[in-house]
């Protein structure tokens, strides 16, 4: 990705460890500030979420965030998969 904005960033700033004392959440914020107007941030995203990419700033989220992302993404494909049974069910019900 050429016109990606963490061309030329160390890409150590993008997997904080949290050396030195300082927390990873902390380190991760500028990896996040770096990604926050770059152009191609959500294919950073789609890469991540495509490639489980488990550790890193991808996308302007870290691993705890994309995993949120994930989780409620299940959530809701679960959600309607429900609401679509209970549809056909009552459907089939008012056909009978």
């Amino acid at each position: 990705m050429d016109d990606a904005a963490c061309q030329g960033v160390p890409t150590a700033a993008f997997f904080p460890a949290g050396a030195g004392g300082v927390p990873a959440s902390i380190d991760a914020e500028y990896a996040k500030r770096v990604c926050a107007g770059c152009p191609v941030k959500s294919q950073c995203l789609t890469h991540a979420l495509t490639f489980r990419e488990d550790y890193g700033v991808w996308g302007g989220l870290d691993e705890h965030e994309r995993a949120e992302l994930l989780r409620r993404a299940r959530r809701e494909a679960e959600n309607q998969r429900r609401r679509e049974r209970a549809k056909e069910k009552a459907d089939a019900a008012t056909a009978a």
